[in-house]
């Protein structure tokens, strides 16, 4: 904002001003700066940015290009989820979607156990997988975890690597398996 890091800026500000003050100024410039977010299906929390980072521990996102890819159509921004099977995700909507993947970010803390009844997967206690790092990426039904390793930004990328991997080779698997299939379904 303004040429300075968001962090920084407020850091600065704090220095004269209440918090209350700084957020409001933070939500006005970032409201000039990048609109109206709600028409796009991103509604700003009631706090502002160091409010709720106090309150709740949670971090205000910086836009690093993903807004511009929801304005192009890039990137859909979808309603909660009701529920999920193995390809179909029903939004609270009543809308159903087919997805080849399904990508969550659920944050720095893990509330995955209160919402996922994956509970061969998942410890209720922490929220993260069962077996520890580095074999804590898939589970037994297929469901895959990323960035819950405690490792920060390497140890999701470890896991997003080998969760490309498994992908592919699960492709493969599937695509030797329909040829098998045609192959002797030709021969009948």
């Amino acid at each position: 904002m303004l040429g300075k890091s968001t962090f920084g800026l407020s850091m600065w500000l704090l220095k004269w001003l209440p918090i209350r003050l700084v957020d409001r100024f933070l939500l006005i410039v970032s409201w000039l700066i990048l609109g109206d977010t709600a028409q796009f299906g991103l509604r700003r929390p009631p706090l502002g940015p160091l409010e709720l980072k106090n309150s709740s521990g949670k971090t205000p996102v910086l836009d690093i290009g993903t807004l511009a890819k929801i304005k192009s159509g890039d990137i859909k921004v979808c309603p909660a989820v009701r529920r999920l099977t193995r390809h179909t995700v029903e939004f609270i909507n009543g809308k159903k979607e087919n997805f080849d993947a399904i990508i969550l970010a659920t944050g720095y803390k893990s509330n995955v156990p209160s919402w996922l009844k994956e509970r061969d997967m998942f410890s209720e206690r922490d929220g993260l997988p069962r077996r520890p790092f580095p074999n804590g990426w898939k589970g037994e039904s297929g469901l895959y975890a990323v960035g819950f390793t405690k490792r920060g930004l390497l140890g999701a990328s470890m896991d997003a690597k080998r969760i490309a991997e498994d992908i592919e080779r699960c492709w493969r698997d599937e695509g030797k398996h329909l040829m098998a299939l045609a192959l002797a379904l030709s021969r009948e």
